[in-house]
């Protein structure tokens, strides 16, 4: 099946510098039977706390993959709980597909849990990605890449954080490299984002959370072409 832009993104970012990548809450699957097609070394782990998405999973993996089985293996589990320490190895956790509250709640229980892993993140929240960014700041996670990615009239941010304090720099509050535009298409997506963020927490502020700091930093935003 075709990854839609989101996934499409992510899995081109993936390359071969891990020993295992997690899988987690990514569209049944799809993005990592996609990785599984692109003949890594890694080992796929598939994650979901819903029983019968992985037992659906793990039928169609087993009829399609079954030559490849040493490669795979799916959970069905809290995201929070992964048991990253049973493997050696560099890890690649994915998260996408729910919201940044909960992304914040599984980075933060996974780097609890495993403080000397050497563990790269690669996040798609639905929302609250301020808080997200707050997270990943307050973790002292590095910022590898960001871009905006925008499929069926929606923006997400798609964000690829480390644990390895040499490989990238601070993440932003707000984000930076999002805000960069190569032509008129990506400038009129990144303008409606940036505008209907804005709008939201507006919308938050009329009610009885102060948000005023945030609107401000996403009001500093300017919207500048690739240099």
């Amino acid at each position: 099946m075709k990854l839609g832009k989101r996934l499409s993104h992510i899995s081109d970012i993936v390359n071969n510098d891990y020993t295992h990548i997690w899988d987690c809450c990514c569209d049944h699957g799809l993005l990592g039977a996609s990785l599984l097609d692109k003949e890594l070394n890694a080992k796929i782990h598939f994650v979901d706390i819903v029983p019968h998405l992985i037992d659906a999973l793990d039928e169609k993996l087993t009829q399609f993959y079954a030559n490849k089985r040493e490669r795979w293996q799916t959970y069905c589990q809290d995201v929070a709980a992964l048991p990253l320490s049973q493997y050696s190895g560099k890890h690649l956790v994915i998260i996408a597909g729910v919201g940044g509250d909960l992304c914040s709640a599984f980075v933060q229980n996974i780097m609890r849990q495993n403080p000397s892993l050497n563990i790269d993140f690669i996040l798609c929240p639905v929302h609250h990605l301020y808080t997200l960014r707050q997270t990943l700041q307050s973790l002292k996670l590095t910022l590898k890449s960001e871009r905006l990615v925008n499929e069926n009239k929606r923006s997400y941010e798609l964000i690829y954080v480390s644990t390895d304090k040499l490989d990238g720099k601070p993440v932003h509050a707000v984000g930076q490299r999002i805000w960069c535009y190569q032509d008129k298409q990506e400038y009129e997506i990144a303008k409606h984002y940036l505008n209907k963020t804005i709008d939201h927490y507006q919308r938050i502020n009329q009610g009885r959370d102060d948000v005023s700091d945030i609107i401000a930093a996403y009001r500093s935003v300017q919207l500048k072409p690739v240099e």
